[in-house]
């Protein structure tokens, strides 16, 4: 079993009541035994995405989207995604180095033990 867990601070822009460009910690969860293509990102209060990991990566270098996700590079250092759902849109800006960070992670947790 490989879980990774990291939080990340983050600034957090959305149509709910929440201060404009707060800074907030948000965990970003990764368990190989219960999807390892997917990655777990939980905003503060009940909300929780699961997002595929490849998603993140490719977002990193270039804007890509999938389904109510889209991730985009912003300037050299940060990185964005957006979350869209019935109750409304959330925008989450990233270090890109926290999440290359836990990427890495996520990677070397799987990667095949040799002998």
């Amino acid at each position: 079993m490989s879980v990774v867990e990291q939080y990340a601070r983050a600034h957090l822009v959305s149509d709910a009541v929440i201060p404009e460009d707060a800074a907030v910690p948000v965990m970003l969860r990764y368990d190989s035994d219960d999807d390892p293509r997917s990655v777990r990102v939980a905003l503060p209060g009940p909300h929780e995405w699961t997002v595929a990991r490849s998603l993140l990566e490719q977002g990193l270098r270039a804007p890509t989207a999938s389904g109510d996700v889209r991730v985009w590079p912003c300037g050299r250092v940060q990185a964005v995604v957006e979350f869209h759902s019935a109750q409304g849109v959330s925008v989450v800006q990233f270090e890109s180095k926290a999440l290359l960070r836990f990427l890495r992670r996520t990677y070397m947790a799987t990667a095949p033990v040799s002998h």
